[in-house]
């Protein structure tokens, strides 16, 4: 029902605060917190059920600034930048998503944070899976949005797809590669998985390239996707020993990316799941549509 509920809306059907880019409401404050080996850079603020936003590859915590503009009304909303992007800290280790779960409960526990809502996003998914499938009892509810899990349903054959080549771009001379080109490396992305490229705009195109090219930060970014076989392995060992996740789950794709697959995929992970989609969406979904994303998440975080 609330897959249709937000297709009939479509895009300019409710007008919500239009946060600048990477600029979150001035109730929310930046703290550097040490976690898991890594210092890891949050923003949080607001009263109310506690609200986590992981995201993913090509961008940072400033993704999600409209989504939390609207949730600060009435949550405590906690927003990282994962280990080796953005203002985190670029370890030269642990970008196994079992280990960057840890980095997520170590945020959580320093902020006397027994148990929230998870929101996620393209890597933040599996970064959110790992840390759900090992702490069930801390997370309320589960969105994950437009991307794959490793090793859980059609993974193999999504591997297959042509345009996730990033997937298993490697060697010794990939970083030389892109370096001082991050740009054309990250422009690649941002127009190849957008419904209109035009929807990801120059200032956000120009605030992430400065962001990856960060010293460390491509590496890092290289060394989330290297980390997918072993994120499979571990995965699938958590499925068989833990079983499939109990929470209600939204399972969200971009109409113009994955679509009903996301829902699809987290159905071989979780029992509880609701199907979502962005209209008028690639994967970029904060970018292309955060109006409807935000209308979608919050109707089902609101849920009893």
């Amino acid at each position: 029902m609330l897959r249709f509920v937000i297709m009939a809306l479509g895009a300019a059907a409710i007008a919500l605060p239009a946060a600048a880019q990477g600029q979150f409401p001035a109730e929310i404050r930046t703290q550097e917190i040490a976690a898991n080996g890594a210092t890891i850079h949050v923003r949080v603020g607001g009263t109310g059920p506690a609200v986590v936003l992981l995201h993913g590859y090509g961008e940072t915590g400033d993704m999600w600034a409209p989504l939390a503009e609207d949730l600060v009304r009435d949550h405590t909303v906690v927003v990282p930048d994962l280990r080796g992007l953005g203002l985190s800290s670029k370890p030269e280790t642990g970008f196994d998503k079992k280990t960057q779960a840890g980095d997520v409960a170590g945020v959580l526990d320093a902020l006397k944070i027994d148990r929230a809502d998870l929101v996620t996003h393209d890597i933040g998914n599996m970064v959110g899976y790992a840390y759900a499938v090992q702490h069930p009892e801390r997370v309320r509810r589960f969105v994950l949005i437009d991307a794959p899990v490793p090793g859980i349903g059609p993974w193999e054959e999504i591997l297959k797809n042509p345009l996730l080549w990033h997937f298993r771009f490697g060697g010794p001379d990939m970083e030389r590669l892109v370096e001082g080109r991050e740009r054309i490396y990250l422009d690649r992305f941002w127009n190849e998985f957008s419904a209109v490229p035009s929807h990801f705009s120059e200032a956000a195109r120009e605030h992430y390239a400065k962001l990856y090219a960060l010293p460390g930060a491509m590496h890092s970014g290289f060394a989330q996707f290297a980390a997918f076989d072993q994120d499979a392995v571990d995965n699938k060992a958590f499925l068989a020993a833990k079983g499939k996740l109990g929470m209600p789950v939204l399972a969200i794709g971009g109409e113009k990316s994955f679509g009903p697959m996301m829902a699809t995929v987290m159905r071989f992970a979780a029992s509880d799941v609701t199907e979502g989609i962005i209209p008028d969406s690639g994967h970029w979904i904060m970018e292309e549509n955060p109006t409807a994303t935000s209308v979608m998440v919050r109707s089902f975080l609101s849920s009893p």
